[in-house]
C-alpha cells in the first residue's frame, strides 16, 4: 500500500506540475528571471517533501502546489497589467558599457567584476572592451552587446579587401594590479608596461581599473576614475 501511495503520488505530482508549467506559459531557459527560477525551486522542494513524508496526504500535495502555481500566476499577471511592477518583480537591465566606457557603480550594484564581465563578453563573441559601444546586462543575467560602427559588418570579405592577422588581446592591468603572468606571455616586462602608461599620461599600475595590449591596436586603458 505504501508503494502505491507514493506512485499515486508522484502521478498527481507530476500532473499538478504540468498544469501549473502551461498556466504560467512557455518561456525559454534563458528567459527566466531570478523570481522563477526560486519559484521553480521552492515548487520542487515542496512537491519532494510531500511526497516523501507520511504523515502528508494526496490533500496536501495538491493544495500546496496549487496555492503556489496560483501565486506564481498571479504575479505574471501583475506584471503584465501593471507596468510599473515589472522592475520590482522581473529586475531591470543595466547599462555596464557606455558609450565605451565601464561603468564601475553599474558593475557594483550588479556584484560583477572585472573579470566576470570579460568572460561574459567573450561568450558574445567579443575579445576586448575597445570593441563595445554599450554593454547590457539584462535581468535574466545575460549580456547584450552594440559593437562600435568600425568593428560590425559589413566584414573585410564583404568589401573584397585584404585579410588582417587577428590577435588575441592581454589584460595587463586588472582592478590597480598588473597581471604578470599575462605580461610575460604578452613577451614584455614591466619596464616596456611603465614606459606606456607614462606615454598616456598614467605614473602607477594602481590608477588603472583595467588595461589591455592588443598587437594591432596597442594599449587601451580604462583608468580608476574618468579625467576630467
Amino acid at each position: 500500500m505504501k508503494y502505491l501511495d507514493t506512485v499515486m503520488e508522484l502521478v498527481i505530482g507530476f500532473m499538478a506540475l504540468f498544469i501549473i508549467t502551461k498556466m504560467i506559459g512557455k518561456r525559454q531557459i534563458s528567459q527566466i528571471t531570478p523570481f522563477d527560477f526560486i519559484s521553480a525551486i521552492v515548487l520542487g522542494e515542496l512537491l519532494g517533501n510531500a511526497i516523501y513524508d507520511k504523515e502528508i496526504g494526496l490533500l496536501y500535495i495538491i493544495s500546496t502546489l496549487l496555492l503556489w502555481g496560483v501565486l506564481m500566476v498571479l504575479v505574471e499577471l501583475i506584471t503584465q497589467k501593471f507596468r510599473k511592477t515589472r522592475g520590482f518583480l522581473e529586475g531591470n537591465p543595466s547599462i555596464v558599457i557606455r558609450q565605451g566606457l565601464i561603468d564601475r557603480k553599474e558593475l557594483n550594484k550588479n556584484k560583477i567584476d572585472i573579470n566576470e564581465l570579460l568572460n561574459m563578453l567573450r561568450q558574445k563573441d567579443v575579445f576586448s572592451v575597445r570593441e563595445v559601444e554599450y554593454g547590457i546586462l539584462e535581468a535574466d543575467g545575460k549580456m547584450s552587446v552594440l559593437k562600435k560602427s568600425k568593428y560590425t559588418q559589413p566584414t573585410i570579405e564583404d568589401l573584397g579587401l585584404t585579410k588582417k592577422p587577428s590577435y588575441l588581446p592581454f589584460a595587463l592591468i586588472i582592478d590597480g594590479e598588473i597581471v604578470l603572468d599575462n605580461l610575460k606571455n604578452s613577451g614584455f616586462d614591466e619596464k616596456w608596461l611603465q614606459i606606456q602608461l607614462n606615454n598616456q599620461g598614467f605614473d602607477r599600475a594602481k590608477d588603472i581599473f583595467y588595461a589591455e595590449w592588443k598587437q594591432d591596436e596597442g594599449m587601451h586603458i580604462v583608468p580608476m576614475k574618468e579625467k576630467a
